[in-house]
C-alpha cells in the first residue's frame, strides 16, 4: 500500500502575499471551491488575523467547504490564536497553524528572544489553539537556517505540547535538495516523539528549487507539502502543486506515495487562480503551460503520432487539457448559462447577480460566435460582475481614437461619489489617454507597476484580459479587466485596481515580529 501524501494548498493564504494578488472573499470562496473539486486534502484560507476581511473571508470558506480541512494562520501570539479558531469554527474539519522564527538571525534580529523563550512561547501557542481543534500544526519558521539541536529541541517539545503536523520552511528558498532532504532524515530519526506527527515540507522558491527540495523531502520521510496552484507566492513563489503531484504520480517507480488529487481538476484550478490574480502562467510552465503538451519539432511529432509516449511522459487529458466542454452561445438559455457557472464553481449571493452576468454573457455572444470556459471565468471576474466590495468607481462609458499624426484621445465618464463625472486626455497612446482621463477625476495619486494584455482564447473576436498593477504608499494591487474592446478592458482593470486600493484593510504581515 502506498503512504497518502497530504497536499496542503496555501494558495489564499502564502500565494496571496504575491504583490498585487490579493483576492476578495467572494474570489476566495471560488478558489477554494475548486481546490474543494481538486480534493485537496487542506486549504489554508487565510490570516485571519491580518484584517477583518481576511477574518470574514476564511470564515466563510469555512463556511462552505465540507471535504477538505479548513486551516487558518497565526503567529505564537493570543490574538492571532483567538482569531485563527474563531475564524475556523464553521468547518467540518478544521486547523489551526501556529508558527514562530527558530533561526539564530530570526531570533535575535527580527523576534529579539532567546531560545529558550522561542521553546516556551511555542509550547504555550500549541497549547492555546488546542482549545479551538485537535489538529493543530507547528512551524518552525526559517527552519532551513535553523542549528539541527535546537531544531530538534522546540520539535520535540511541540509535539510532546499536542502538535500534530510538523512543517519544516525553507523560508527564503536557501536549501538544495540533497541538504533538505538529509534534514527531515535527521529529524525524523533524532526527535523522540516524531512518530507522533506528520512531517510536512513548505518551501519557497528563491533559487528554482521549491519543488525538487519538496520532493527530495517526501522521500526522506515527510507525508505533507505546502504548495500553490501555479506555484503563486510572494518572491519567486512556492512549490507548485501541480509540479508535485504529477511527479509523485508518474514516477511511482521512485515514491513510496500518492495523493487523492483529482488530476482532471488541476488545468481548471491553473486557469481560475491565473484569472482572479492577474497572474499569467507562463507557456512553458510543467503541467499547466500552454505549450505543455505542444510539439513543435518534426521528430517529436512524428514520435508522438506513431507512440504517445516517445515524448510525453503523461497524458495531457490526466490534467485536464482536451476536455469535453459545453460551448455556449447566443441561443443558449439561462438554465445553460447557470449550469455551466455552477460546474466551474461560480456562484453568485442573489438573482440579481445571476440575471447581470447574464445580461453580459448574451452582450459578449452577439459579438463573439462561440463562448468557452475561459469567457466565462473573466465574465465572472470581470469588475462589472463581481465587484469589489466597497465599489467607489464605475466605468459609465468610454470614447477613444487614435490617428496617424495626431495625438490620441480618450473621454472618460465614471459613477464617483454618487454621480457622473467625465474627463478628456491625451496620451502617448489610447490606453495611456485612458489613464490619465481616470486619474484627472480620481487624483488618486498612484503609480502604475504593470501593464500587460492577453488574449482568453483564440481569434481576433477573443475577450482580450488587462492587468493592471498599482502602487501607493507601498501598497501594490492587482486589477483585471475583459472585454472584446481592450481599451475598454484596460479602463475596467484600472477601474478595478483603484476600487481595491481604496476599499482594502491595511493587512498585517504573518511573517512580522511577534
Amino acid at each position: 500500500m502506498k503512504d497518502h501524501l497530504i497536499i496542503f494548498d496555501t494558495t489564499l493564504r502564502d500565494g496571496e502575499q504575491s504583490p498585487g494578488a490579493s483576492m476578495t472573499k467572494e474570489e476566495k470562496v471560488r478558489i477554494a471551491k475548486q481546490l474543494e473539486k481538486l480534493r485537496v486534502d487542506v486549504i489554508e484560507a487565510g490570516f485571519p488575523a491580518a484584517s477583518d476581511g481576511d477574518f470574514e473571508a476564511v470564515k466563510a470558506v469555512a463556511s462552505v467547504i465540507k471535504d477538505s480541512t479548513i486551516c487558518g494562520l497565526a503567529r505564537a501570539v493570543a490574538n492571532d490564536i483567538d482569531r485563527a479558531g474563531a475564524a475556523i469554527m464553521p468547518a467540518n474539519s478544521g486547523r489551526i497553524h501556529t508558527f514562530i522564527a527558530t533561526s539564530p538571525i530570526h531570533m535575535q534580529m527580527k523576534l529579539r528572544m532567546t531560545p529558550d523563550e522561542v521553546v516556551e512561547r511555542a509550547v504555550w501557542a500549541i497549547k492555546r489553539a488546542r482549545q479551538f481543534t485537535d489538529d493543530v500544526e507547528f512551524s518552525p519558521e526559517d527552519a532551513g537556517r535553523s542549528e539541527i539541536d535546537f531544531l530538534c529541541r522546540v520539535i520535540e517539545a511541540a509535539i510532546d505540547a499536542g502538535a500534530t503536523t510538523i512543517n519544516i520552511p525553507d523560508t527564503v528558498g536557501y536549501n538544495i535538495p540533497k541538504q533538505f532532504g538529509e534534514l527531515f532524515e535527521q529529524l525524523l530519526n533524532r526527535i523522540p516523539n516524531a512518530d507522533k506527527a506528520i512531517f510536512s515540507a513548505h518551501c519557497h522558491n528563491d533559487l528554482g528549487l521549491a519543488v525538487a527540495n519538496s520532493l527530495a523531502a517526501v522521500r526522506a520521510g515527510a507525508r505533507q507539502v505546502e504548495c500553490t496552484i501555479n506555484g503563486l507566492g510572494e518572491r519567486a513563489g512556492n512549490t507548485a502543486l501541480e509540479e508535485v503531484v504529477m511527479a509523485v504520480r508518474t514516477r511511482q517507480d521512485v515514491f513510496s506515495v500518492d495523493t487523492r488529487i483529482n488530476s482532471r481538476e488541476i488545468l481548471a484550478a491553473s486557469r481560475l487562480v491565473s484569472n482572479i490574480t492577474g497572474f499569467a502562467v507562463q507557456p512553458n510552465k510543467a503541467i499547466v503551460g500552454a505549450n505543455a503538451f505542444a510539439h513543435e519539432s518534426g521528430i517529436h511529432q512524428d514520435g508522438v503520432l506513431k507512440h504517445r509516449e516517445t515524448y510525453e511522459i503523461m497524458s495531457a487529458e490526466d490534467v485536464g487539457w482536451s476536455a469535453n466542454k459545453m460551448i455556449l452561445g447566443k441561443h443558449s438559455g439561462r438554465s445553460a448559462f447557470r449550469a455551466r457557472l455552477e460546474e466551474l464553481g461560480i456562484a453568485f449571493e442573489t438573482e440579481q447577480a445571476l440575471n447581470d452576468a447574464f445580461v453580459a454573457f448574451k452582450n459578449l455572444a452577439d459579438r463573439k460566435h462561440e463562448i468557452y470556459d475561459e469567457d466565462l471565468q473573466a465574465l465572472a471576474t470581470d469588475a462589472n460582475i463581481l465587484r469589489v466590495e466597497n465599489e467607489f468607481y464605475r466605468l459609465v462609458s468610454l470614447q477613444a481614437g487614435t490617428e496617424t499624426g495626431e495625438a490620441p484621445h480618450a473621454e472618460v465618464v465614471l459613477w464617483m461619489n454618487g454621480e457622473e463625472k467625465s474627463a478628456k486626455a491625451t496620451g502617448g497612446g489610447v490606453v495611456d489617454a485612458t489613464f490619465k482621463a481616470i486619474e484627472a477625476m480620481v487624483k488618486s495619486g498612484v503609480n502604475l507597476e504593470l501593464y500587460s494584455v492577453s488574449n482568453v482564447t483564440n481569434g481576433t473576436d477573443s475577450l482580450g484580459e488587462t492587468s493592471v498593477r498599482l502602487e501607493k504608499g507601498g501598497r501594490i494591487v492587482n486589477g483585471q479587466g475583459s472585454d472584446t474592446d481592450i481599451i475598454t478592458a484596460s479602463a475596467k482593470a484600472y477601474i478595478n485596481a483603484l476600487n481595491k486600493l481604496v476599499g482594502e484593510d491595511l493587512k498585517a504581515h504573518p511573517q512580522s515580529s511577534v
